[in-house]
Formats: structure tokens, sequence, C-alpha cells
């Protein structure tokens, strides 16, 4: 009588161990989507691209999505015939809550003030960089301060 008892306690604690173990990996699940939804509707800031050739051509562009990118190229976010880009030569992208620049392997390199790029490099607004003959000023909107909390 005492094994059978023994025996349905337990099976008891075994099944009161799983179903609070699957309680707890449903509960961060809910948890993991419901951050996870939260992030990806956050509004990303846009930038403003402001190029100017070594022959005086200006031209300005706003950007919404999180990843732009420039070169010769024609299928280039911010396409510039100049011919010291390479094709695709930098990318700007949006991650960690800031914008990033990073250098494709281009050429002739991309450089922030006479510093040249080698690893990804964070941005901050009114920020200058080169590429071939074209010198590039970023302008960021800032994002609402509710939303980076």
């Amino acid at each position: 009588m005492t094994a059978i008892l023994v025996l349905i306690l337990r099976l008891a604690l075994a099944i009161a161990l799983y179903a609070f173990l699957g309680w707890a990996l449903r509960t961060l699940w809910q948890d993991l989507k419901q951050q996870g939804d939260f992030l990806s509707s956050q509004k990303k800031p846009s930038i403003y691209l402001h190029a100017i050739t070594e022959s005086g051509k200006d031209v300005q562009r706003r950007f919404i999505q999180a990843e732009v990118t420039i070169g010769r190229d024609p299928n280039c976010d911010f396409p510039v015939m100049d011919e010291a880009i390479s094709a695709h030569h930098v990318k700007i992208s949006y991650h960690h809550s800031q914008w990033w620049l990073e250098d494709l392997n281009s050429t002739n390199g991309t450089f922030i003030d006479k510093d040249q790029v080698t690893v990804p490099t964070v941005l901050i607004t009114s920020d200058q960089f080169k590429c071939g003959s074209t010198t590039f000023t970023i302008l960021m909107d800032m994002i609402d301060e509710k939303l980076s909390k």
C-alpha cells in the first residue's frame, strides 16, 4: 500500500514539475514575442544625406529605411556618379538605436575627417564623410524620447 502511495506522489510531483516548466516557458515566449513586436513597431529616425561632388554638384536625399547603400551602381539607394567611388562603396545602417557607417571594402576607402573607416563606426548628426571625391553630410531626425526609454 505504501509503495502505491509513494508512486502516486512521485507521479504527481513529476506532473507538477512539468506543468511548472511548461508555464514558465510559455510565459517567457509570450514576453519575448511582446518585446519583439514592440521593437519592430518602433519608428526608426529618418536620415538626410547631402552630397557635394568635387565639381560642385549638390544632391540631397531623405531615407526612412534602416539601411542605405552608397555607390556608383544604379541599384544603390544613393547612386553617385564619381569615378573614385566603388560600385558598392559604403553602407549606413540603423541598429542598436544608432546609425552606423561601414565601408564595403571599397578601393579608395571611406574617411571621416581625415581618418579612414576600417570598422563600422557610429555616426552623429552633422558628421561628414568622404567617399572618393564626394563629401557627404548626414543629418538625423531625433527619435521620440518615449520610444527610447
